[in-house]
């Protein structure tokens, strides 16, 4: 990852979480481009984002503590919005760093509302400013007062906007343009697993018999009913279905994630991971579980979850819920295992697959077109276009 050294940024990154290996995967993008990324944000960890000499440190989940050159705002924690106003406002009040940062980029990308709110602070009149939204919280969908002081805010933000990223179609449709009326310079960026990764996914597959299927679940762990739900599937299965997790847990919501999970027959936590786990992680599994209930009905039925695209680049199903938008993602291109009620209908389905089945589902994987799952050097040139305001009219994959 390419990180600006000497003050001299081509574009500037304000994150919410320097830690976060989204982050990283944006960075690697903008890098591979000939961009030197001026990096500052946030962080979720304790500890602080500077390595021994200045040097990249590598955190055990394969996310990216970012070393010299990177302005580390400071901490926030997860789960505590009204911590995090605070220490907005508190740079909002004094942005000199962030100036020095972003000054001379031509163009600042801003992740997440706050950073955004951050941005439009410190921006001079000639910079582009991009707003990267990869998630809609909860409070920005509610219909009390602080919910719609919240979106006004952001309708505001958005009016100064050149560009608006977005990850799932349906954040653009089911929040933007209803809700927030921008409809308009808004670029769908999938979280595709980078082309240069094709030949790791390749790696040895697990091969299931049918008398017991592996269901793995991956990534940012932060839904309590999916614990249960797979917990209750394992338990129920007199030992034909067994559940793999790997990642990071959210302590908000897990308090002690390796006990919760110990308290289920039948699951195993192995911790956070690295990027370079990932093929050996879905080597180990049948099915990938890409279904999310943390803000159900909300964000939860918006979002294109990396673990989709990671887990067929991967060669392995992804089990998704019919009616929202990873199942009509799943539908579209004619992969993945859909339900309606996991509980209800899996233990069923399951039982009754066979491996021959199962090979059909990796069969379909396999005949998908690259640029469905792979972040192609084509797509990076187009997204690249896009931020610097250079593609020309028709060329954005616009939504």
């Amino acid at each position: 990852m390419e990180t600006d050294q000497s003050g001299a940024a081509s574009l500037a990154y304000l994150v919410h979480d320097l830690d976060d290996a989204a982050v990283r995967r944006r960075v690697d993008l903008l890098a591979g481009e000939g961009f030197v990324v001026g990096l500052g944000g946030f962080r979720r960890n304790a500890e602080g984002v500077t390595g021994p000499g200045g040097a990249h440190r590598k955190c055990v989940s394969g996310q990216t503590a970012l070393g010299h050159g990177v302005l580390d705002l400071g901490r926030t924690m997860d789960a505590r919005l009204g911590q995090r106003l605070v220490a907005v406002a508190k740079r909002m009040l004094s942005p000199g760093a962030m100036r020095d940062l972003c000054g001379s980029a031509p163009v600042i990308v801003a992740r997440n509302l706050e950073m955004l709110a951050l941005a439009w602070r410190i921006r001079l009149p000639r910079q582009r400013l991009v707003y990267e939204c990869l998630d809609i919280h909860r409070l920005m969908l509610g219909t009390g007062r602080k919910s719609r002081v919240m979106r006004w805010i952001e309708r505001r933000l958005l009016a100064r906007t050149d560009l608006v990223i977005v990850s799932s179609p349906a954040f653009a449709r089911d929040y933007f343009a209803t809700r927030q009326g921008r409809r308009e310079r808004v670029l769908l960026v999938e979280n595709k697993v980078p082309v240069e990764r094709r030949a790791a996914s390749a790696a040895r597959r697990h091969i299931g018999d049918g008398a017991v299927w592996t269901i793995g679940w991956f990534g940012m762990l932060r839904c309590r009913k999916t614990l249960e739900q797979m917990g209750g599937l394992a338990a129920s299965s007199g030992g034909r279905i067994k559940v793999v997790i790997a990642g990071i847990a959210s302590p908000a919501e897990f308090p002690d994630f390796p006990a919760q999970v110990a308290a289920f027959p039948g699951l195993s936590y192995s911790g956070p991971f690295r990027q370079d786990d990932l093929a050996s992680l879905y080597g180990m599994v049948d099915f990938v579980w890409a279904i999310d209930y943390f803000e159900e009905g909300l964000n939860s039925d918006w979002l294109l979850p990396n673990r989709l695209y990671e887990g067929l680049a991967n060669g392995v199903p992804p089990i998704a819920l019919k009616g929202v938008e990873t199942g009509r993602w799943l539908q579209r291109h004619g992969v993945g295992l859909l339900v309606d009620d996991p509980v209800a209908e899996l233990p069923d389905l399951l039982a009754e697959l066979m491996a021959s089945g199962h090979g059909r589902m990796r069969e379909a994987i396999a005949n998908l077109p690259e640029h469905a799952l792979y972040q192609t050097s084509a797509e990076r040139r187009e997204i690249v276009a896009a931020i610097t305001g250079q593609a020309r009219s028709g060329e954005l994959s616009c939504v």
